[in-house]
C-alpha cells in the first residue's frame, strides 16, 4: 500500500485510490496547544475548567462514557483530540426533548452520533423479541437509558436543537443499516438509516481515516455537501455523481473484460443472460459495455422499493454488497430510495500497524467518567484488564457482523505497543490483580495472519479465507503469536495472561505448538469455542468448518492439557434455528451432545441482525453465497416461534421442561426409538414428578456477538 495524500477535489477516476494520508501526518488544528483533557468534557462546567469556549465536535452516544479504547466514542474523541480538536461527549442523553442535546452548546464543525458499542435493538431485545431488563453499557446495568433505533432518534433531536449543524452518523448501528435492510423487529425491509435520520453523512466500519479527513476538510472551510469521495462514507444524492458511469448489478455478468478490475461474479458468469436470472420486468436487462476506467464505475443495486417487494432481489442486492467489500478492488454502490439515491463509497483502507498503535496509545483515562460515582459499568468491568491486539476477521461467518463492520483484512498492533499497554494496566489500574483477562480482539488468533501475496489480496473477492477450506494463499503460521504470549506473561507483575476472545480452532490446529502454548499457559480451566453445529447443511450456510475440525482440535487440547498436568475442558457453543437448518439437523446435534455428555446451560437462537448474509437467507429463503436465480431451491428457514422453540429445546434436551415438546416432535418425525430411559435414548418416556422439577430462567442470549467489538459482555467463541 502506498502512503500518500489524496488531494481534495480529486476527479472520480482517481477518487478511490488506495493512497492515503497516515493518521499522524496531518497538520494539527490550532487547539492542539490546549493539550489533552483528563476526560473529554460532558458538561459546560468541565468545558470551563479546560478553558474552552466551545467544542469543535460533539459526539452523542448511547453508551455510558468510558474513556477506554474498547469504547467507540472514546476512540473517536481521542483520535480527533490527537488531531488538535476540542471534542465533547453527550452520553446517554434523555431523548424526549432536544434540550439535553444542547448541554455543550453548538459545535463549530458537526455533531457525531452513534448508538454505542451495540446495535440498540439487539441491546434491547432477545432473539425471541422479548425486552431485556439490563444493559451492560449503562452504569448499574440499568435498562432503558437509550431509545430503540438510537441513531435515528438522536439525529432527529439534534436536528431540532441545531438545524444548521451537520450531522455525521456512525458506529455499528449506522454501519449495518447503510442500505435498505431487513428489520427483524418490525418484520419488514426498512430504508437506509440515512433517510430516517436525515444525517448529512454516514461513516461505516472502523472510521478513523474517514473522521480525520472529514474533520480537517470541514475545518478548512469545505461544505459537508461537497465531501463525496471519502472512503467508508455514504450519503444521499440524486443521480450519479459527476465523472462516474453506472453499471446495473443485474447486468454485471454481461460485462466484457474490465481492465484491472475482476468481475464481481468471477467464476460464476454465464456467456449470456440466463432467462431465470434475477433480472425481470422491474430491472431491464441491458447489455452494458465496460467503462474505459473502471475506477469511474458505480454499481446500481436494486432500489429500496424493489428489494422491499421482491425477496429474490433482496438476496441479490445482499450478494453484490458483500462482493464489494475488499477495499482494494471495491466499486461504489448506489441504491434508489424514491426520487433520491444512497451512494456508498468503497470501504476504508485498513490502518497500518504504526497507525493502529497510535490510536490505542492515545491518552485514555482507562476508566468510566467520574460523574458516575461508585456505579459500575459491567461492560467496562469485563474488559478493563484486557488488551486488544488486532482488528478484523477473515472468517466471514454469515450470522456475524464482525467481518461486515471491521473488514476481513487483519489490522495488527505491534508487539511493543501491546506490551506497553499490559504494563500500563499493571501500573495504573487500582483493581488489577496481576491477571490480564484477554489478549485478543474480534478473534484470538488472527494476529499477523494475512494473504501471502499483496497482489492476490488486492484482487480477491472471496467472502472468507477459511471456507470451504483454508485458502492456500493464507499464511496460518501462529509462531509470532506464541512469541507475543510468552513475552506478555514474562512482564514483571503479570501472574497470568488469559485468552478469552473467539478462537478459530480451524486455524489453531495448523500450528500445534500454538495450541500447546495456549493450553499450557493461557486457559483458566475452561475454553469456550463455537463449532456452532454438527451437520453439514447448517454449517455450509454459516460458512463454518465441519465438526471433524473441532474433533481434531479437541484431541490436541486434551493431549496438551494432560501433558501440562491440568484438568481442562472445552465448552462448545451452538446455534439453533439458523437458516438452512432442518428439524432433523437439530435432532442429530442433540444426539451428538448427549453422546459427548454435553449439557448446554446457555443456548443461542439465530438472531437476524441487519445486513448479515444469514439475515438475507432468513428473509428471502435464498442463498446469496451462490448466484441468485429465481429457479434456485429455497432454503429451510425457521421463522415461526414454535419451531424456533423446538430447535432451542433440542439444544437443551436434558431439561425436563422440554421433554413433552421433544417427545411430540420425535413421534412426528418417526423417531420413537429415541424416546426411553436407556443410554441411547434422547429423552425419557415420562416426565419427572413435579416436585423434582427445576424451573430455569432463560439465560441471556449471546446477541452481542454481532457487535464485532473486543471483550464485550457475553462474547462468544468462534
Amino acid at each position: 500500500m502506498t502512503l500518500g495524500h489524496t488531494a481534495v477535489g480529486t476527479p472520480a477516476n482517481e477518487a478511490h485510490s488506495t493512497a492515503v494520508t497516515p493518521l499522524f501526518s496531518y497538520r494539527k488544528f490550532w487547539a492542539e496547544c490546549l493539550g489533552p483533557a483528563p476526560f473529554l468534557p460532558t458538561s459546560r462546567e468541565e468545558m470551563d475548567l479546560l478553558g474552552w469556549d466551545s467544542c469543535d465536535v460533539i459526539v452523542v452516544t448511547g453508551d455510558a462514557y468510558v474513556d477506554h479504547p474498547s469504547f467507540g466514542m472514546a476512540v473517536i474523541g481521542r483520535v480527533l483530540e490527537g488531531q488538535g480538536y476540542r471534542v465533547g461527549i453527550i452520553a446517554q442523553p434523555k431523548w424526549h426533548s432536544a434540550d439535553p442535546f444542547k448541554i455543550l452548546g453548538k459545535p463549530n464543525l458537526y455533531m457525531g452520533i452513534a448508538a454505542g458499542n451495540m446495535d440498540s435493538m439487539i441491546n434491547h431485545y432477545t432473539a425471541d423479541r422479548k425486552r431485556r431488563n439490563d444493559d451492560a453499557y449503562t452504569p448499574g446495568d440499568a435498562a432503558g437509558m437509550r431509545p430503540d433505533r438510537a441513531v435515528t432518534v438522536y439525529s432527529q433531536r439534534v436536528r431540532e436543537a441545531f438545524n444548521d449543524v451537520p450531522i455525521v452518523i456512525g458506529g455499528i448501528e449506522a454501519s449495518l443499516r447503510r442500505i435498505a435492510h431487513y428489520d427483524y423487529w418490525s418484520e419488514k425491509v426498512r430504508r437506509s438509516v440515512l433517510l430516517d435520520s436525515r444525517a448529512d453523512l454516514l461513516l461505516f466500519g472502523n472510521a478513523e481515516r474517514a473522521i480525520v479527513e472529514l474533520t480537517h476538510r470541514l475545518a478548512a472551510g469545505e461544505a459537508i455537501s461537497t465531501l463525496r469521495e471519502i472512503r467508508g462514507t455514504a450519503f444521499i444524492t440524486r443521480g450519479i455523481e459527476p465523472g462516474y458511469r453506472e453499471v446495473r448489478s443485474t447486468d454485471v455478468d454481461n460485462l466484457g473484460p474490465v481492465e484491472d478490475h475482476p468481475n464481481p461474479y468471477e467464476g460464476m458468469a454465464p456467456s449470456q443472460c440466463d432467462t431465470d436470472e434475477v433480472a425481470d420486468d422491474s430491472v431491464q436487462a441491458v447489455r452494458i459495455m465496460p467503462a474505459k476506467n473502471p475506477a469511474a464505475s458505480v454499481i446500481r443495486i436494486p432500489s429500496f422499493e424493489q428489494v422491499r417487494d421482491d425477496p429474490v432481489l433482496y438476496a441479490h442486492a445482499s450478494r453484490v454488497l458483500h462482493k464489494e467489500t475488499n477495499p482494494y478492488n471495491a466499486l461504489p454502490l448506489i441504491q434508489g430510495h424514491g426520487d433520491r439515491d444512497v451512494w456508498i463509497n468503497p470501504p476504508p483502507i485498513p490502518l497500518e500497524t504504526e497507525e493502529l498503535d497510535w490510536v490505542f496509545e492515545l491518552p485514555y483515562a482507562r476508566r468510566a467518567h467520574p460523574h458516575y460515582g461508585e456505579a459500575k459499568v459491567p461492560a467496562f468491568e469485563m474488559i478493563q484488564h484486557s488488551v486488544n491486539i488486532m482488528r478484523g476477521c477473515f472468517g466471514g461467518c454469515t450470522f456475524c457482523s464482525i467481518t461486515e463492520h471491521e473488514g476481513r483484512i487483519i489490522q495488527n498492533r505491534s508487539e511493543d505497543s501491546i506490551i506497553r499497554e499490559v504494563e500500563r494496566i499493571r501500573d495504573t489500574s487500582p483493581s488489577f490483580t496481576g491477571v490480564i483477562s484477554d489478549l485478543g480482539g474480534p478473534t484470538a488468533n488472527m494476529w499477523r495472519l494475512a494473504c501471502k501475496s499483496k497482489e492476490i489480496e488486492a484482487k480477491c473477492r472471496k467472502l472468507s479465507c477459511v471456507f470451504p477450506g483454508i485458502c492456500k494463499n493464507l499464511n496460518t503460521d501462529q509462531t509470532p503469536l506464541i512469541s507475543l504470549y510468552r513475552r506478555a506473561r514474562a512482564v514483571p507483575g503479570i501472574k497470568k495472561v488469559l485468552i478469552a476472545s473467539g478462537l478459530r480452532y480451524d486455524i489453531a490446529v495448523e500450528t500445534p505448538e500454538y495450541v500447546k502454548e495456549l493450553v499450557t499457559h493461557h486457559v483458566g480451566g475452561y475454553l469456550k469455542i463455537a463449532p456452532e453445529h454438527t451437520e453439514d447443511g447448517p454449517l455450509s450456510h454459516m460458512m463454518k468448518p465441519g465438526i471433524g475440525t473441532y474433533e481434531r482440535f479437541k484431541t490436541l487440547f486434551d493431549t496438551y492439557s494432560k501433558q501440562a498436568g491440568k484438568k481442562q475442558y472445552l465448552i462448545p457453543y451452538f446455534i439453533a434455528a439458523h437458516p438452512g437448518t432442518r428439524d432433523e439437523d437439530m435432532m442429530n446435534l442433540a444426539l451428538w451432545l448427549k453422546q459427548n455428555k454435553f449439557r448446554a446451560d446457555q443456548v443461542q437462537t439465530f438472531y437476524p441482525s441487519p445486513m448479515a448474509t444469514a439475515t438475507a437467507m432468513y428473509h428471502s429463503r435464498h442463498n446469496p453465497l451462490k448466484r441468485v436465480r429465481r429457479t434456485n431451491d429455497t432454503l429451510p428457514v425457521v421463522d415461526k416461534l414454535k419451531q424456533r422453540r423446538l430447535h432451542k429445546a433440542f439444544l437443551r434436551y436434558h431439561d425436563p421442561e422440554n421433554w413433552p415438546l421433544l417427545r411430540d416432535e420425535l413421534k412426528r418425525m418417526g423417531r420413537r426409538d429415541l424416546i426411553g430411559n436407556g443410554k441411547l435414548h434422547l429423552v425419557p418416556s415420562r416426565d419427572p414428578p413435579k416436585r423434582h422439577r427445576v424451573v430455569r430462567e432463560n439465560a441471556r442470549p449471546f446477541a452481542t456477538q454481532h457487535t464485532g467489538l473486543p471483550g464485550r459482555p457475553g462474547k462468544r467463541k468462534k
